[in-house]
């Protein structure tokens, strides 16, 4: 009698874990199940009182970052990647009576980074340089971090998209407070020279904004894949 209600039970048992394997499949197929949700925080540099570098056109760099932040935010919410942003509007992270304004900043946008524990970090800015000849997208990564470099590497290839006759290599940099300072891979990808009349020109153009929020965005996707 025993050997056959554990045989019963065996039995239920086996049937269970049929329809619970039948049910995750098809859940899983649904795509209602992912593995580990992806999530990327979008950092648009500066903003506030300040402006970051302002171009040739007069483009204030925490305008154009802004721009083409949320951009590859919503293109990135297509692809059910949750992202995270530092600010969404003309506004500083600095705290009330906290000391220097651009310290408090920077700091608030590494704690939340490092809060967040993202798959990957990265930051939106526009250069400039004293030649007005000088161009290109340019993707830089903290120099100790591994993890970092292949982002980075990723990114300034993506960026190819934009520009195939771009030259600039991903660089590492041991400079830069976020960098330094986030536990999470972060990139800095620099989308241009706002000091070049022609990049400058484009960098505020609705469309070529987009382009270069598609590019970070084929970047993103590759990085997090692994």
């Amino acid at each position: 009698m025993r050997k056959k209600v554990e045989l019963v039970f065996l039995i239920l048992l086996l049937a269970g874990l049929i329809a619970v394997s039948r049910n995750l499949e098809k859940y899983v197929s649904s795509g209602k199940v992912r593995d580990v949700e992806t999530t990327v925080v979008i950092d648009a540099g500066h903003g506030d009182q300040d402006p970051g570098k302002i171009g040739v056109n007069d483009a204030l760099e925490k305008d154009v970052n802004l721009q083409i932040a949320k951009k590859i935010k919503k293109l990135l919410e297509k692809k059910k990647i949750k992202v995270i942003m530092t600010r969404e509007d003309d506004t500083t992270l600095a705290r009330e009576g906290g000391g220097s304004q651009k310290v408090q900043d920077m700091k608030a946008r590494v704690e939340l980074i490092n809060e967040t524990k993202p798959n990957l970090a990265v930051s939106i800015h526009q250069n400039s340089y004293p030649e007005e000849s000088v161009h290109g997208a340019q993707v830089f990564y903290f120099t100790h971090s591994a993890e970092g470099e292949r982002a980075a590497g990723i990114m300034q290839k993506a960026l190819l998209t934009v520009d195939p006759e771009n030259s600039r290599q991903e660089k590492a940099d041991d400079g830069y407070y976020l960098l330094r300072r986030t536990e999470a891979p972060t990139i800095i990808v620099e989308c241009g020279f706002l000091s070049n009349r022609e990049e400058a020109g484009k960098l505020v153009d609705k469309e070529y904004q987009k382009k270069v929020a598609e590019a970070v965005v084929q970047g993103i996707e590759e990085y997090v894949k692994k």
